[in-house]
């Protein structure tokens, strides 16, 4: 529901806070198309100068709710995950994130394109995609490759193998690995506030800028992602490995062999 997604306003700061406890902020259809509707208002609200991303002290995110997708996958780019995608992607002003705790699939994925990401030094990131019978998204396999080189990010994106939040910011994902959840939100805060006393024209053409080169490339392999995430979804791995998610079983591929 819409009311998992909190909307917190201070001055020019707006701020996403994903509220799901019970769940690990495990992210639906209705949460997804909430935060793509804020962002979207944000964007053309000029009182609006940035946007914080967090969960709580204790989690950001454990990454799509699993009985929700399989309820209605995504069968298109217009579908709530992606709309989501879409309006982070082509949002105009700084937006900074604050990740304690998990940061599973798009709760990674989605660090990829803010402005300034904060981590605590015991967030666990994760992007389990192959191990779901599922591959990259939201543009994760042309930008890590860059970032990280080939060998580490095949190590994240093929094995599907975690990381620290330590290793987050020296790797360059995230600006810096803090001692804790409340030490990560503080500070994320504290810089969100430093874009209300700079000028805001100024910062939009400045992010403008510095995501100019390669932009259309990277839009067109976050569609193409998309496009094979919603096929893979149908394949028979897929089913294979979400319904040993749902049962708490490890997946059996060997007949896929």
């Amino acid at each position: 529901m819409s009311e998992h997604i909190l909307v917190e306003r201070e001055q020019g700061l707006l701020t996403l806070r994903m509220n799901r406890p019970d769940k690990m902020n495990a992210l639906t259809r209705a949460m997804y198309s909430r935060m793509a509707e804020v962002l979207d208002g944000a964007n053309e609200d000029r009182s609006v100068r940035a946007v914080l991303i967090t969960g709580s002290e204790e989690c950001f995110t454990s990454g799509n709710d699993i009985a929700d997708f399989l309820q209605e996958p995504p069968s298109g780019m217009d579908s709530p995950v992606f709309q989501f995608m879409r309006s982070l992607f082509d949002f105009s002003k700084p937006v900074v994130a604050a990740v304690s705790g998990p940061a599973v699939g798009i709760g990674t994925t989605l660090l990829l394109h803010c402005d300034l990401v904060y981590v605590s030094r015991d967030a666990k990131l994760k992007m389990p995609f192959v191990n779901l019978g599922l591959c990259p998204e939201f543009g994760s396999s042309l930008i890590l490759p860059r970032l990280l080189g080939h060998a580490k990010a095949s190590e994240l994106l093929l094995l599907g193998e975690s990381f620290t939040g330590e290793q987050a910011a020296a790797w360059g994902i995230a600006n810096a690995a803090l001692e804790s959840g409340a030490a990560t939100q503080a500070k994320a805060l504290e810089s969100a506030r430093r874009f209300l006393e700079l000028a805001p024209s100024a910062l939009e053409v400045s992010k403008r800028l510095m995501r100019a080169p390669g932009r259309e490339e990277l839009r067109r392999v976050i569609t193409e992602e998309g496009e094979l995430f919603g096929q893979r979804l149908r394949s028979p791995e897929a089913v294979e490995a979400l319904s040993a998610f749902m049962q708490r079983r490890k997946p059996d591929f060997s007949r896929f062999v």
